[in-house]
């Protein structure tokens, strides 16, 4: 039987290096915070999964193992994996700034064509080097395209969330 370990509060101390700062969203399967490496005092995204089960723990680690191999700018990049004192798995991400295009399309409606075909170039070069090294994403959609901003200013799509990937 599984059982469903409590969120993490601000404030707590994870891996005993990282201060969560707050809740960025909640699914089914995982959490993910924003949390400041204590040593390094930089803000990251630390994500990790709310069942306990052989097989929540075995998707947890596909995942990082699918995102770790992928190098393309329009992937959240995975920075280190471990495991919580409860024995919870976790992984390090880069922190992003912005939103996923679900909220985006949300607030301001359909996007301007010629937005939406930058976007979607974007999303598939991460996605062609994923299907170059044979993993296959399997859970596409506005929710797991994340809207940031580049160094240069510029929009920058990176796809998320490889947890139900099959290589």
């Amino acid at each position: 039987m599984s059982t469903r370990p409590k969120t993490p509060s601000p404030g707590d101390i994870l891996a005993g290096k990282y201060r969560v700062e707050r809740v960025i969203g909640e699914g089914g399967m995982g959490v993910v915070v924003a949390a400041t490496h204590l040593q390094l005092d930089q803000l990251v995204a630390l994500k990790f999964t709310t069942i306990e089960s052989g097989a929540a723990a075995e998707r947890f680690v596909r995942e990082a193992r699918s995102a770790v191999r992928l190098k393309s700018e329009h992937v959240a990049k995975v920075t280190d994996v471990g495991t919580l004192e409860t024995g919870t798995p976790y992984m390090v991400m880069e922190y992003l700034e912005g939103q996923d295009l679900s909220e985006v399309l949300r607030v301001t409606g359909p996007l301007l064509v010629a937005d939406a075909v930058g976007y979607v170039v974007q999303a598939c070069e991460a996605v062609a080097e994923a299907h170059a090294l044979g993993i296959v994403h399997r859970d596409l959609k506005p929710h797991n395209l994340f809207l940031t901003t580049s160094v240069s200013g510029l929009p920058k799509v990176k796809v998320l969330d490889f947890g139900i990937s099959k290589t």
